[in-house]
Parts: C-alpha cells; sequence; structure tokens
C-alpha cells in the first residue's frame, strides 16, 4: 500500500513562489506515476501535474511554464511552484497511480490515480 503525505503549502503574496513536497512510502516493488491535483470549495479536483518514472512530465494549461513536477531519488515527488497569483489558491494534493497496462501520467483526471494524500493549503493573497 503506497502512502502519501504532502508538505510546504503556506500563505504568500502574489508573484511568490512555494515548493511542495510530496514523500512516497509503502511501495518496493510496483512502478508509479505521480501527480499533483488542487481543489476550492465546491469546484472539482484539478490535475495540474504529472510525471511517469521514466521522467516524462505533464501541465495542464493553467499552470504550463510557471509551475514544474519532478522527483528526487528517493522517488518522492516535489511540485515547484512559481509566479503565483491568487486563482492558485486551494487545497493541493500529490497523488499516484499504478504504471500498468496503458495507466501513464498523461491521463490527469482523478480516477486514473489510487493513492492521494491528505492535502495541503495554499493561499496566494493579491
Amino acid at each position: 500500500e503506497v502512502q502519501l503525505v504532502e508538505s510546504g503549502g503556506d500563505s504568500v503574496q502574489a508573484g511568490g513562489s512555494l515548493r511542495l513536497s510530496c514523500a512516497v512510502s509503502g511501495n518496493s516493488i510496483a512502478k508509479i506515476f505521480m501527480g499533483w491535483f488542487r481543489q476550492t470549495p465546491g469546484q472539482a479536483r484539478e490535475g495540474i501535474a504529472g510525471i511517469d518514472p521514466d521522467g516524462s512530465t505533464y501541465y495542464a494549461d493553467s499552470v504550463k511554464g510557471r509551475f514544474t513536477i519532478s522527483l528526487d531519488g528517493a522517488k518522492n515527488t516535489h511540485l515547484q511552484m512559481n509566479n503565483l497569483q491568487p486563482d492558485d489558491t486551494a487545497v493541493y494534493y500529490c497523488a499516484a497511480g499504478l504504471w500498468i497496462l496503458q495507466r501513464r501520467a498523461s491521463d490527469l483526471s482523478p480516477s486514473n490515480f489510487r493513492y492521494w494524500g491528505q492535502g495541503t493549503q495554499v493561499t496566494v493573497s493579491s
């Protein structure tokens, strides 16, 4: 069973930067792909970035050019967020899916991801 724990959420002013991290544990065999989602009250969860175990990355148009997803040597995932804007205010979730069959991180729909973290709050003020 894969466990995910996010960290790094904070309050920043518009134009600022944050780096979210997601610690992955409990997985020793299966290849997994990772993703970052965000959600505001009353809205659907939005997939914003994904990365396959081969390093291929994918981004939603809303964050392309500002956010960067990465993996470290321990297979944890990070999301570098630059030029943050008030519309980026949300709870951010880390998620993982099994890299099997045709499943890839390029599909940023929540149903493609099996494991979820508890979320971390990002607040951007103008």
